[in-house]
């Protein structure tokens, strides 16, 4: 009988293998790829609240802001430039996702990395010497290629290398990193910040070269995973770095899986056009609903713009960035909780529980607002204690995206893809993250300053849906090994009625050269 919800799961298979200390170096290695998103995320909105930056980029935010004391507290920062400046990277990161979802099949997930980091390199370069604005823009687009390249090759990296009953930690070391960069990027930003000279944001852009030479020296000296290696016909290499990758000879029966799939993906000469075929369609409705889900948490507008948020809600500067390190730093920690709990309670309890809490906090926090600014802005004398108080729930918040939709919006596209199409649905997963990162951080200063403390409501609701999406339409992939992820599928109460029973008896609906179709 399908499972309603989900919940009826395991397919029977178990591969053989071990958390060897080769196979857990490698992840962690890998994983370090996420620096350079967290780096951006946190660098981008501590440097925007940066007075000697803004004078020298954008002079009409800094008047507004620093001049005109009259001003709406809401709509202080409202500026399609300084928006256009955070938001740019991720157009680019979107249009990279596309192109390297041909390298990672075609080359190897690694190269695809160094890809990535080269290219997140000259962007901080260019970024830390800018002079005008347009070197500012240039630089945000290469290291939005950088991310793009990254985000698109280090999940399916971890997925593919790491034993299916540790997938979701080692996957999760991938979101881990990123809330590491975020910190590393608020903490920075305070101590920078402080510089006499007003020169500190210079140090904030370029020391995103840090991140982006890690990556790049460690996708040197990472092995590549067997998954990609048998794609490009290295079979008998695959085999021995499977057998030092499980710490187990026998891997006889994962091997043959994998080689099944590879000459099952080799069939498909249109991996894009073949996502939208019937049997897919589970797998590219999570690739496009998860991470557009993701971005409308509002985790975004709390990464992006907190030192701003916080300065909106009577923060002095200091004070202001100071809060951002504190929230970066639950971001961290909550993400180890992700890391112990998702291969014990399962990914489902996780987006669950996390969601509830989200929707919590941010109607509590609308409501704090909306009491003490109203409709005007004028917040008048801000007690130290209400503004505690509304920290305290972004913290409680935070920590929620931090164990659920943060790390699980990446790991569960990457591990539920058959191989035959998963570097394209990777990029889609990708692609629509990025979009909505870009369209989030575009529009937020303006929502903020038109929607007010409602833009907290706006996100809540979002959240509650979810949830619900989350609650009806996602089976739980924990324990499932990689290559057999179609069984969940196939039980499940609504995805069954797309995924029949002969959809994956290892043959493809698609001809290749107008040749029969051929069993494998």
């Amino acid at each position: 009988m399908p499972a309603v919800g989900g919940f009826d799961v395991g397919t029977g298979k178990a591969y053989p293998g071990n958390l060897t200390l080769y196979v857990t170096v490698t992840c962690v290695v890998a994983a370090t790829g996420g620096l350079i998103f967290g780096y951006d995320i946190g660098i981008s909105g501590g440097v925007t609240s940066m007075g000697p930056f803004l004078k020298n980029f954008f002079p009409s935010v800094y008047e507004k802001e620093a001049l005109d004391k009259s001003t709406n507290q809401y709509c202080k920062f409202d500026s399609e430039t300084l928006t256009l400046f955070t938001s740019s990277l991720y157009l680019a990161a979107l249009a990279a996702s596309l192109v390297a979802s041909k390298v990672t099949r075609k080359f190897g997930r690694k190269l695809s990395m160094l890809v990535g980091g080269v290219l997140f390199c000259a962007g901080a370069i260019i970024n830390g010497f800018a002079k005008a604005v347009w070197m500012l823009i240039l630089g945000r687009i290469l290291l939005g290629f950088g991310i793009g390249f990254a985000n698109q090759s280090v999940p399916l990296y971890l997925s593919e290398m790491a034993p299916y009953k540790y997938r979701g930690a080692l996957n999760i070391g991938f979101q881990l990193s990123i809330t590491i960069g975020i910190l590393v990027a608020n903490i920075l930003n305070y101590f920078f910040a402080k510089i006499k000279g007003g020169w500190g944001w210079r140090l904030s852009l370029g020391g995103a070269v840090v991140p982006a030479l890690i990556i790049t020296v460690g996708s040197l000296v990472l092995p590549d995973t067997p998954n990609s290696m048998i794609e490009r016909g290295q079979h008998d290499e695959a085999k021995i770095k499977l057998i030092r990758i499980r710490g187990v000879d026998d891997v006889e029966e994962e091997f043959s899986d994998l080689v099944a799939a590879s000459e099952a993906s080799k069939l498909v000469e249109h991996p894009w056009r073949n996502l939208l075929q019937r049997k897919y369609r589970p797998h590219l409705t999570m690739a496009i609903l998860i991470p557009f889900f993701q971005q409308l948490t509002g985790i975004n507008v709390i990464n992006f713009y907190a030192p701003v948020l916080f300065k909106t809600i009577g923060f002095h500067d200091d004070a202001s960035l100071m809060s951002a390190v504190i929230t970066g730093g639950v971001l961290v920690v909550a993400t180890f909780v992700s890391v112990y709990g998702v291969d014990k309670w399962g990914r489902r309890f996780l987006f669950l529980e996390g969601g509830a809490q989200m929707i919590i906090c941010q109607i509590i926090v609308a409501t704090c607002i909306g009491v003490k600014f109203g409709v005007d802005g004028e917040p008048g004398n801000l007690p130290k204690w209400y503004a505690a108080v509304v920290v305290l729930f972004i913290c409680i918040y935070v920590a929620g995206f931090a164990w659920s939709w943060g790390p699980l919006g990446w790991l569960v596209p990457s591990e539920i893809f058959p191989l035959e199409v998963r570097s394209a649905a990777q990029s889609v997963n990708v692609s629509v993250n990025m979009f909505f990162t870009f369209l989030i951080a575009q529009v937020f200063l303006n929502m903020l300053c038109h929607m007010k403390f409602g833009l907290f409501l706006f996100f809540a609701f979002f959240v509650f849906v979810m949830s619900l999406f989350i609650y009806f339409f996602l089976p739980e992939t924990k324990g499932i090994p990689i290559e057999e992820m179609s069984e969940i599928w196939k039980r499940h109460w609504f995805w069954s009625r797309y995924v029949g029973a002969d959809s994956y008896n290892n043959s493809l609906e698609m001809t290749k050269e107008n040749h029969p179709v051929k069993n494998v």
